[in-house]
């Protein structure tokens, strides 16, 4: 197994950290084990529900796009196999690279053998923090996909809930517990039915979970997009209002990245992932939900922020512009004025967000290390930290790593 190239003094694996500098990731990911649906599905369902099996893969590639096909059964290497319904999926190895050279990352499969197996066991996990300095982590999904769109898409609906609540189960009692909080969870809930996704949230919250998933732009998977007039998401937001339950919108959770020409490196795409963000961080901030739900709160994870000042000054320019923009009614402010304490950015490694800090909020900034993908810092995220360390106070910098996800989640601010 790869292990992380670690020196100096002091400290996890020989490495040394000023103290204080502990961080909180608010995006991190899990690999699924093989074993999460077969252990708590029926015996019924377990033979047709999310399950792994072994066979060769081989792997394609199609030419406008450089979007890749893996080919079970094909031309390859023995490999892991995630089935259900219809699906077949290896995991890909840029979602599972820590600790592996990074000329390596490539969007090949990976079999469970050959990752970390911080990726998807618990105890591992935990260890890998340890070496990175990472006090708490949320992680999201990989299998059903960020935001659970995968049982969003299958055929058997019935089965589909079962398989939502079976990963929530899974998420609380065997993932987080145990791990003393540092492990936070986030669930997925079933976008189909959102009366049943907003029992789901209500079920989860009454159990500590403070975070679902939720596509940036519900529309790209044929769903209803936030402005529906039927108020299709109304039983969603009602329930996260309620419970305090924050909406986390990763990058990719609505199936659909940038739209590169056809035959664009696929470099452009990859510079391009925040571009849905921007969208969907505009839509919400002129839909007025914000202002019918008080307590509901928005994150948009693995986005960076760097775009975020531009895209609020439009804003706030064409609220002064009511006549031509058209802005509702009910938005009887500023958009700036809803963010405080309600919508936040999430990055990595952003130099131009931190000098753009004040124009965004300090309060409205996340860190994360985005374990284990193929952009995460891990082990090195302190090199990021230090490097933020030089351009902002001492209290700017504990709220950026620590204080704005203790108060966007209410968590303990100290574990116990």
């Amino acid at each position: 197994m790869p292990e992380p190239e670690v020196t100096g003094g002091p400290g996890p694996e020989g490495r040394q950290r000023p103290e204080g500098h502990w961080y909180i990731s608010v995006d991190d990911h899990v690999v699924e084990p093989p074993s999460l649906w077969w252990d708590r599905l029926s015996a019924k369902d377990r033979q047709v529900g999310p399950r792994v099996v072994q066979d060769t893969c081989e792997m394609v590639r199609r030419p406008t796009t450089l979007a890749v096909q893996f080919i079970k059964g094909g031309d390859g290497p023995m490999m892991d196999w995630w089935l259900y319904e219809d699906l077949a999926k290896p995991v890909q190895k840029v979602v599972a690279c820590v600790g592996i050279p990074v000329d390596e990352h490539t969007t090949g499969p990976i079999a469970y053998a050959d990752m970390r197996p911080g990726c998807y066991t618990q105890k591992a996990r935990l260890a890998d923090m340890d070496v990175n300095w990472t006090e708490r982590s949320l992680c999201f999904p990989y299998i059903p996909r960020f935001s659970g769109q995968m049982f969003y898409e299958a055929a058997d609906k019935e089965l589909a809930l079962r398989c939502v609540e079976a990963y929530n189960d899974w998420m609380v009692e065997e993932w987080c517990a145990g791990s003393g909080g540092r492990l936070i969870p986030l669930c997925i809930i079933p976008l189909w039915d959102p009366k049943a996704a907003a029992a789901e949230i209500r079920r989860n919250a009454a159990r500590g979970v403070r975070a679902i998933t939720f596509p940036e732009m519900p529309h790209y998977l044929g769903l209803p997009s936030i402005h529906d007039p039927s108020g299709y998401w109304e039983p969603v937001f009602d329930a996260a209002n309620e419970t305090k339950t924050v909406l986390c919108m990763h990058i990719g959770s609505a199936s659909k990245m940038a739209d590169v020409s056809p035959y664009s490196p696929r470099a452009a795409n990859t510079v391009l992932t925040f571009s849905l963000a921007q969208m969907s961080f505009t839509e919400w901030l002129v839909s007025g939900i914000l202002v019918r739900y008080p307590e509901l709160k928005i994150a948009y994870s693995e986005s960076q922020v760097g775009w975020m000042p531009f895209v609020i000054e439009r804003l706030d320019k064409c609220f002064t512009h009511t006549a031509y923009a058209e802005m509702p009614a009910v938005v009887t402010e500023p958009p700036s004025t809803y963010i405080k304490g309600r919508v936040f950015g999430c990055f990595f490694d952003d130099d131009t967000g931190i000098a753009a800090r004040d124009a965004i909020g300090v309060g409205q900034l996340l860190f994360e290390s985005d374990y284990p993908h193929q952009d995460s810092t891990w082990p090195h995220t302190d090199k990021v930290v230090n490097r933020i360390a030089e351009q902002v106070s001492p209290e700017e910098l504990e709220r950026i790593l620590r204080t704005n996800a203790i108060e966007m989640l209410g968590l303990p601010a100290v574990l116990g």
